[in-house]
């Protein structure tokens, strides 16, 4: 006997997969963080895991966080990028705007198949909190564990475990 399910109570199930898929890698992030505490010059790899991260629990759900995971692993990929270094110094905000390009690229495409809708904000969002950062770095504003901790394990670790919690918070019920 076949069950058939509504709409609502299988995007609930997916939000729940999701929130629960990032709460288990913020943890497994946390924790590779806590035991491995491996070097940020060697590698450099906060904002690429945090956006990978993300892209993995987008798939449980592709309608919820697939333009943020997809910014933010490109950006991630720049970052590792200009601090391992792999590309010049002169060359880092070519890297970023390339990467933000193809993001919005790749936004555009999600978009037209749906999973995004037309009045999606994170990207612009997620783009304006890059371009603080940089002006805030460049500029010396930011604290001196600022840089070290984007770089290192507990950002992921971090910010998909609140991710998770927000996302478990906002999943509603059916």
């Amino acid at each position: 006997m076949s069950r058939k399910y509504s709409l609502r109570a299988s995007s609930h199930i997916n939000n729940l997969r999701q929130a629960y898929a990032l709460l288990l890698l913020g943890i497994v992030c946390l924790a590779l963080a806590w035991l491995l505490h491996p070097s940020t010059r060697d590698y450099p790899i906060g904002v690429l895991v945090f956006g990978i991260g993300m892209l993995i629990a987008s798939i449980l759900n592709p309608y919820r966080l697939v333009s943020a995971s997809l910014i933010t692993t490109l950006l991630g990929i720049a970052v590792f990028l200009a601090f391992k270094p792999l590309i010049p110094g002169d060359q880092v905000l070519a890297y970023y705007i390339l990467a933000i390009g193809l993001a919005l690229l790749g936004i555009a495409l999600m978009a037209r198949r749906g999973y995004i809708k037309a009045g999606a904000v994170t990207p612009g969002l997620l783009v304006i909190g890059v371009g603080i950062i940089e002006y805030l770095l460049t500029a010396g504003y930011t604290p001196s564990w600022f840089v070290p901790f984007m770089l290192s394990l507990w950002l992921p670790g971090v910010g998909l475990l609140v991710l998770g919690v927000i996302y478990l918070a906002t999943s509603g019920r059916v």
